[in-house]
């Protein structure tokens, strides 16, 4: 199953994926703000307080990992950014050894 769901991802652009962890992370993000607000604001028993203190620590770690997937997403994009501009700079050199200096001489 986890072959399957690669192969699909590999189809799918750095930027798309950056995109949709992007979003999980913010929505990790809510649902942390949200469990650290309910510790706040209502009394809790002690076993509701560790559940939700577990629950927090959970999150927390789910938050780490997508930005340690997203610095390496954003590291791919930036090469890909390196290349296209590498390759747009041959084109261009290219362009201006073979078809410029025909029309001049």
């Amino acid at each position: 199953m986890a072959k399957v769901k690669d192969k699909r991802r590999e189809k799918i652009s750095v930027a798309t994926e950056i995109d949709r962890l992007e979003e999980r992370r913010a929505r990790c993000q809510d649902n942390l703000e949200r469990a650290e607000f309910k510790s706040r604001r209502e009394k809790l028993s002690d076993r509701d307080r560790q559940d939700l203190e577990d629950e927090m620590t959970i999150i927390n770690e789910r938050v780490l990992k997508l930005d340690k997937e997203l610095e390496a997403l954003r590291g791919d994009n930036r090469m890909n950014m390196l290349l296209s501009v590498a390759l747009l700079v041959v084109s261009a050199l290219f362009y201006f050894v073979f078809f410029y200096n025909e029309t001049g001489s």
